[in-house]
């Protein structure tokens, strides 16, 4: 157990970076995708879909083995450490979901709000942070309450390029004994829930929050 709650604890944090790299993509790939600038749009759009089109493990495994390999063959001498290649990966794979998200929401509220803004004579700066925003964000928040699930069951990933997360722990401890892999993984399982637990219950407070005083 202290090898695993070790484990755990780099599961959290690789966790926590990863999420706020991953949240701030979405909003500027989100915000890029209603952009009224073609290329913007072009641009996010190829970047979204790349990254939901790849695999993650492919993707993790080329910014920790291929790019460093790519780069000594032009001279530079580079490597990448697994901690930041883990998540590099995570935080443009789960940025590209979450930032449809923040599209959609956006796209979702009514015209109507943005022409009386107009009306009100509001710059475009003015009509995204004071009238669609509040609106969007309210719709936003289940939507990123199951990405952070996701990504933190993705961080399991890193086990892979040798982090020595949550996975990693288990599966040292299940190779040096054998006889005791039930054990190990039904105690990975119950940690991963004790884990996302409290990203269920604060996604559950937030989205009451946030439905306060609006109309069904």
């Amino acid at each position: 157990m202290p090898l695993l709650l070790k484990g755990a604890g780099v599961t959290v944090q690789i966790f926590i970076v990863s999420a706020v790299f991953a949240f701030i993509i979405a909003f500027i790939a989100g915000l890029g995708g209603v952009s009224r600038l073609k290329f913007v749009r072009v641009f996010t759009r190829m970047y979204v879909e790349f990254f939901r089109g790849t695999s993650l493990l492919v993707q993790m495994f080329w910014l920790f083995f291929a790019f460093p390999i790519l780069l000594r063959a032009y001279g530079y001498d580079f490597s990448m450490s697994p901690y930041w290649a883990g998540i590099i990966a995570l935080s443009l794979n789960y940025g590209a979901y979450a930032s449809e998200i923040v599209r959609g929401s956006i796209e979702a509220v009514p015209k109507g709000q943005t022409e009386a803004a107009i009306a009100l004579n509001m710059t475009r700066w003015q009509r995204m942070s004071r009238i669609i925003l509040p609106q969007a964000l309210r719709m936003m928040l289940p939507g990123f309450g199951n990405i952070s699930i996701e990504l933190l069951k993705g961080t399991s990933l890193v086990s892979l390029i040798t982090l020595s997360d949550l996975t990693y722990q288990g599966q040292m401890i299940r190779n040096s004994n054998p006889g005791m892999a039930d054990e190990v993984f039904l105690a990975l399982l119950v940690l991963y829930f004790i884990l996302a637990l409290p990203l269920i219950y604060l996604s559950r407070f937030f989205e009451r929050r946030a439905s306060k005083g609006v109309a069904k």
